[in-house]
Formats: structure tokens, sequence, C-alpha cells
């Protein structure tokens, strides 16, 4: 039996009662601590913690890991509900042309973007594929990531899009962080189906889904719906053909224009809508009326990608609006080669406060809690609570918890455990 005693904390953050599964609207900023606490976790579960006033004491200390936490905060681990941290190469090159004024639309018109991503990784081996993606996991759960979702979609045939889902079960199963992973195969249209759409969604539907999910390498089907992308009647069916095989939706909207996809994603049952820079009113009320709709099937999460509107110089999504209209928001990084090439959620902390204008108790909150709800992890992560998992983060000394995003480009991080294992060992680990 393994145990861990995190003693002295200058106060345990997150500490959400049993069985919350989403934060919502005011509530966001209504973040739960126990201020001098304490946290015992045994084989890697949090099972027992309050303040030291009420400290029980030790009688058995053999086989007990000590961390003296005094003027530190501990907080449950960053959960990133949206990446692309499979991929086979940067995109520098584009970074320059951006710098020279072409937008992304334009770089990707040329032959750049997803489909330059796509034909590098065609090229690689999966055991390229998987070292170069497990150096990138290896810097996020440093940065205090301890849950990921990993999408495809640079492949876009059938063997490559296989070939990325199962470097990221390969990922899984090395790993001790969380993964999740999301068949992204309609992530832009392939030169081979340029003249043909339908023949694309057919071997989408007929034939990526269906394997995939006799495979088990996804837990959820994602479709990149936008202008000169993906259509809405394409995403829906895409969300049918996912639904028919137990993998839900999690589905790229709203990131250039407004095009309907956030109500087709409602009707469909999407599970999370990410990105939404460009948001109309309509679109707001229509995720908000979902939220206090009636029934079993809550509305999607409004995921939002601020380092990657940071990377592009795109709008921000309205998070005051979302989270003043009751719904509960998330934060992810979007970590991938063309828009967002990192995957540091510390840095998704400070722009959510500095850009999306939300309280830094309302972005500790999406980047828990919620995170993990948007991959259907909230039974085992995003908060000090117990019987969760003992993935955690515990920082250096600063004055408060606004400090953190306040003082961006700072490493504020001292240790990160991951199942009560530490990944990273900072001073304060006894």
């Amino acid at each position: 039996m393994r145990r861990l005693l995190i003693k002295n904390a200058k106060a345990l953050v997150g500490t959400f009662p049993t069985g919350t599964a989403r934060v919502a609207g005011a509530a966001m900023a209504q973040l739960p601590v126990i201020e001098n606490g304490w946290l015992m976790a045994e084989d890697g579960r949090i099972t027992a913690l309050g303040s030291m006033s009420d400290f029980p004491g030790i009688a058995d200390w053999s086989d007990l890991t000590v961390i003296d936490a005094t003027g530190r905060y501990v907080l449950p681990g960053w959960c990133d509900p949206h990446t692309h941290t499979v991929f086979a190469a940067p995109r520098e090159e584009e970074f320059v042309d951006k710098i020279n004024g072409l937008t992304y639309q334009e770089i990707a018109a040329r032959g750049g973007g997803i489909l330059n991503s796509a034909m590098k990784l065609r090229a690689m081996s999966q055991d390229d594929l998987f070292a170069q993606a497990r150096e990138r996991l290896l810097v996020m759960m440093h940065q205090g990531t301890v849950a990921v979702e990993i999408k495809s979609g640079y492949g876009l045939t059938l063997e490559s899009e296989l070939k990325m889902l199962r470097v990221a079960k390969r990922l899984k199963a090395e790993l001790p962080l969380q993964v999740k992973t999301t068949l992204l195969a309609a992530h832009a249209l392939p030169p081979e189906f340029k003249e043909d759409r339908a023949g694309y969604l057919d071997l989408i539907c007929n034939m990526m889904i269906p394997q995939v999910a006799a495979e088990g390498l996804a837990d959820f089907v994602d479709v990149f719906c936008e202008t000169n992308y993906f259509t809405v009647a394409e995403m829906e069916r895409v969300l049918e053909t996912g639904a028919k095989h137990g993998l839900p939706g999690k589905v790229h909207v709203n990131q250039f224009t407004s095009i309907g996809a956030i109500q087709a994603a409602v009707k469909h049952g999407a599970l999370s809508v990410d990105h939404l820079e460009v948001m109309t009113e309509a679109d707001i009320t229509t995720l908000a009326a979902a939220s206090l709709a009636p029934g079993p099937a809550p509305a999607p999460f409004p995921t939002l990608l601020p380092s990657c509107s940071f990377f592009l110089r795109i709008p921000y999504a309205p998070a005051r609006q979302l989270i003043d209209s009751g719904l509960p928001v998330a934060l992810a990084s979007d970590h991938n080669p063309g828009s967002t090439p990192s995957g540091n959620l510390n840095l998704v902390l400070s722009l959510a406060c500095i850009q999306l204008r939300m309280l830094p108790q309302e972005a500790i909150t999406a980047l828990t809690m919620n995170a993990a709800a948007a991959m259907q992890l909230e039974a085992e992560l995003g908060g000090l609570t117990i019987g969760k998992r003992a993935s955690l983060l515990i920082t250096r000394e600063v004055p408060s918890l606004a400090y953190l995003p306040y003082a961006f480009g700072t490493d504020h991080l001292d240790t990160v455990l991951i199942d009560g294992k530490p990944v990273r060992s900072g001073e304060v680990l006894r």
C-alpha cells in the first residue's frame, strides 16, 4: 500500500463535493477551499482531507510519504480536453507567413495548414510519432497536466487515422496521465477526395468509425464544422454515425463563422462544443436553453481555447457572456502544430483571465472540474474529493491564487503528482 500525506497546505483548492459533475455560471467563481489543510491518499486515491485544526494524527508512519506544503496551495491537476498532440512536425514556416500577413485560411488554400501536417504524418512511422508525442506529453505533465484528450485528424486516410489513434493508445498505456482519444477524420478534405466530398464522408462513416469503434481506439468523434471545411449536414451525419457506435461527439464549431453548428450539436447531444470564437446571441441563447432543459443528457460544454486566439490573432471566445448566461465553461490548450504550438495550461490560465476576463477562480474551475467533465472524467479527476485520483499540483510559495494567472510566464509549480506519485518533485517533497 502506498500512502501519501500532504500537510500544512496554505489551502486545499477545489474541494468540490462528491458527485459534482459540472460547475456552471456564477458558481464557477465560488471555488471551494479548505484553509490550512491536509490531505491523505492511499494507492493513488484521495482518502481523507480537512483542516490542520482537525488533523487526526498518524498512528502508523510506515510506508508513508509526507509532503510539507507550508505556504503553498494544493490544487487538482490541470485537465486538457482538446489537443492534437500526435503530429509529425512543427509548422514554424507558416508562423512566419502569419507574421507576413497571411491568414489561417490563406495558408490552407496554398497547401499549408491541416493538409501540410497530413502529408508529413502519412510518411512518418508509428514509432517515430509515438516518440515525439511522448516527449510532448512529458513536458505537459511537468507543467501540471494530469489528463489529456488526443485527437486524430492529421492522417485523413483510414491507415493514417488508425495509426494516430494507435499511437495515442500506446501513450495511454505507457504514461501515468489519463488519456482520452477522439477520431477527427472530418478535419479537412484530403486531396484524394477534393472532387468527391460524399466519398470521403462515406469513408469516415462506413469504414473509419466502425473500425475505430470495433478496436476500441476512440472515446469520441469530432468534426471541424466551419466554412470551407465541413458543413452542418456533414457534421450531423458523422455525429449520428458515431452515436450508433457508442462514440459521443466533441466538435470544432464557430472558430471563424457561425453557420448553425451550435444548434445541430445541441440537437445531437454533443458532449462539448469547442472554440466558439465567433458567437451570435442566438448561439449563446441555444446553449443556455439547452443547459436548462430537463432530461438525462446534459448540454454540451463550451470549451474555450484562448491560446489559439492568441497565436492566430483572432477574436477570443465570449467567456463572460457564456458564464453570465449560466453555462459551465471549460478551458483547453488546443495543442497542435499550426495554431497552438503549446500545451502549457498555465499560459491558458493567464490568457483566460487577461483576455477572456474570467476571474481566477472561474479559470481554475474551468481547467479542473469542468475540463475533466468535458472528457467524461469527472468521477476520476477535477477536484480534491475523497475517492478521486490523487493527481495534484503543489505550487511554490505565492501570495494568493490570483497570483498564479497574474504573474504569467513564471513557473509557479513546485510538485506535480499523478495518482499519488511525483512526476515532478520540488523542494517540498520530504
